[in-house]
């Protein structure tokens, strides 16, 4: 029993493996991609779409609603972002159906059956040149494929070439997936969701700047602000030869008219000034360790001395 159990299976195996090898080379694996650049096999179209920010994944339930609204039209992916360089949560893409292509007019019942579902209307532009490529949709495998094989070759091209091209958009039309992305009107198939995001940003940015303003107004008008840098402290100029030096430098400076007995007086002022000092320190040394004495009171001895010397030639 336990022979024929795996006879079976074995043989089941021997049959299912040509059956998903054939699965897999009829959705694309081996199609050969042409990239190619010109005008794109899409012309001008009016698309009811939704817009998502998340994952690109999940963008399959978007494509089967527009399919359950009305099977018969074809959809759109409109995808914005490169997964690989920006985090999964913040990839932005619009999913629609389309609702006419060229000068057609859409019709207004389904117009209104879609808004009434939640989805906007927007027209792309027809643009002439675009980098382009298709690739099979027969079965739901097809699109995987398609990401796999087509995305990196695009890229590549575009690379290669150094073109300017975005955002990416894929075309689900009977049998075929076309895929695009313009070289110029670049800006026109961007959604207004898409639009407003970089708008309140800046917007925002405007605000934190005129926030700092504010700030940095209110500190101008501070006190501390008010305040010169320039100005001297007392305490930095207390000693009166200093300030005279100073003085006379700047006066030196400013004034080179400056005549040579003003010069020579400022220079005997600075000499009397360093004298007076040093026989103020002299008679500091010379009183005694005990004694507590001050520069005022020496220089009331100093004075005492002189009129006793005057009082004595007045006598003889």
């Amino acid at each position: 029993m336990w022979d024929l159990t795996l006879n079976l299976v074995g043989i089941f195996l021997i049959l299912l493996l040509p059956l998903v090898s054939f699965y897999v080379v009829y959705s694309g694996l081996l199609t050969q991609i042409h990239i190619r650049t010109g005008a794109p096999p899409v012309k001008s179209v009016t698309v009811a779409y939704k817009f998502k920010q998340g994952p690109y994944k999940e963008c399959g339930a978007l494509f089967s609603e527009c399919c359950s609204l009305a099977p018969k039209l074809s959809t759109v992916g409109i995808f914005y972002d490169d997964p690989k360089k920006v985090p999964a949560p913040l990839c932005r893409c619009a999913v629609g159906s389309i609702l006419s292509e060229g000068d057609e007019k859409p019709s207004l019942e389904l117009q209104e059956r879609y808004e009434r579902s939640g989805f906007q209307i927007f027209t792309f532009p027809e643009v002439t040149h675009a980098v382009s490529s298709s690739f099979p949709h027969r079965t739901s495998l097809s699109i995987l494929l398609g990401v796999q094989r087509v995305y990196p070759q695009l890229a590549g091209y575009i690379k290669e070439r150094k073109l300017c091209a975005h955002p990416f958009l894929e075309f689900y039309r009977g049998q075929l997936i076309h895929y695009m992305s313009p070289l110029a009107r670049q800006g026109d198939f961007y959604v207004p969701e898409v639009r407003e995001a970089p708008r309140r940003s800046q917007e925002e940015a405007e605000a934190e700047e005129d926030r700092r303003t504010d700030v940095t107004g209110a500190d101008s008008h501070s006190n501390r602000s008010s305040m010169s840098p320039l100005l001297p402290s007392k305490s930095r100029d207390s000693s009166p030869s200093r300030s005279a030096s100073n003085s006379l430098s700047v006066q030196s400076r400013d004034s080179p008219e400056l005549s040579g007995s003003e010069l020579d007086s400022g220079r005997s002022y600075r000499s009397s000034t360093a004298s007076s000092f040093e026989e103020l320190d002299l008679d500091l040394e010379r009183s005694e360790p005990g004694s507590k004495q001050t520069p005022g009171n020496t220089a009331d001895n100093k004075i005492s001395a002189q009129e006793q010397a005057a009082v004595a030639e007045g006598e003889e």
